[in-house]
Order: C-alpha cells, then structure tokens, then sequence
C-alpha cells in the first residue's frame, strides 16, 4: 500500500489558500443523486464549486457507456464538519481511553478531516461512487462511510481485503477521476477533490484554489 498523508498532517495545514471565489453550484439535474446525506445537510450537500462540478462531467464522460457517477455528498457545512470530526473522536477515545489528544486527532482524521483543513467546507471534495445504467449502485467493497474499524481497513482505497470485482469498479472509478484532474483521500475510496489544500500538496500546485465557505451555505439553505 503506498504512502499515506493524512489530512492532520502539519503539511496538508500549511498549504497556502489563494481563494478563487468561484461560487457553489447545485448539482441537481447534472449528476445522479443519492440522497443518503440530505437528513444531515438539509440540501447543502448538494453543492459544490463549479470547478469540481465541471471536472465531474468530464470524468463521467470517459466512463463505460453504461456507467454513470451517483454523487452523494459536496458541500458541508463547517458546522456539521466539526459535529463529525468531535463525534468520532469521542468514539476512538471510548475505545482506546490510553490514546493521547495527538494519536486521537491523528486516528480520526482517516475518516473525518479536521475542522479547519476540511475539504467538503470548501465545496472542494465529493464523496460518491458508480451506479449501472439503471441507478443501482455497484460493489466497490464498502458501503460509502464506512470507517476503517468498521471495514477491517477495506475503506482504503488500495485495500487487498476486497472482492477483484470491487477493486476492478474502485479501479474505473478512479480512472476516469483521476484523469478529470481530481485527487483521492487514500483512506475513503469515495472521497475526492480538487482545488482544495490536500490536492495541491498531491499535486505540487503552489496554493488551493478553494478555502472555507461559511456564507455560502446561508445562501445554499435558501435555493
């Protein structure tokens, strides 16, 4: 399994942040959407900057006629970003009562980002996977959100602990993703991004394109 930066690494904090403005977009009508995470976001889920939108057709364009991306998550709010990232923390520290803040910081952040680095409060990342022609979903080896105690590790996208028929659908997936200029977070098969801190340091960009959005949500509540 090859090298793998966690989103709490000190270098991922300190990419620097040249905010491009570009605004959120729905991506209603454009993707197919699942609507698994709607409870939690109240429809801000289903924005994402235009950038990562525009990137997305374009990967589902060089995907196999019958396959289309179900797209299930974008935008969260840093709100709910820090309900999740405290939440699972206080679920390591239950189980592991010896770990130190640091190690619990560092634990978590394989399946939650930090608060301030995280990139779904940029409209940045997006979690989704790959659904047949007619909208059933396809086997990539885990339920989405699934965290590696729950997944024996199978979450991680180079996971061995898989079916070949799920590596082969995580391997067009990330395929057409990859070549539409979007980086994975090699802890979650599902979860990838552009333009934010975490792809520039995959990347070697200079700056992210895309920081925090606090205000836009105000304004995604009301679409």
């Amino acid at each position: 399994m090859r090298e793998i930066i966690l989103m709490s690494d000190a270098r991922v904090a300190a990419v620097p942040v040249e905010e491009c403005g570009e605004p959120l977009v729905d991506v209603s009508g454009v993707l197919l959407v699942d609507g698994r995470k709607n409870k939690d976001a109240g429809g801000a889920e289903l924005h994402l900057r235009r950038g990562v939108l525009d990137r997305l057709v374009e990967a589902e364009a060089l995907l196999p006629d019958d396959l289309c991306l179900l797209f299930v998550e974008g935008y969260r709010p840093p709100a709910l970003q820090r309900r999740y990232f405290e939440r699972y923390g206080e679920e390591l520290r239950a189980a592991h009562p010896d770990w130190s803040a640091d190690r619990i910081r560092t634990a978590a952040s394989r399946y939650v980002s930090p608060p301030e680095i995280a990139p779904h409060t940029a409209g940045a990342a997006v979690d989704l996977t790959l659904a047949d022609a007619d909208g059933r979903e396809l086997d990539l080896g885990t339920p989405m959100n699934t965290n590696p105690e729950q997944s024996d590790g199978a979450c991680y996208t180079d996971a061995d602990n898989i079916s070949a028929e799920a590596r082969a659908n995580r391997a067009v997936l990330g395929t057409a993703l990859g070549a539409a200029g979007l980086v994975n977070y090699p802890t979650e098969w599902w979860h990838w991004s552009y333009g934010n801190r975490y792809w520039a340091l995959a990347t070697g960009a200079p700056a992210a394109l895309y920081g925090p959005k606090e205000t836009h949500w105000r304004q995604c509540a009301r679409d």
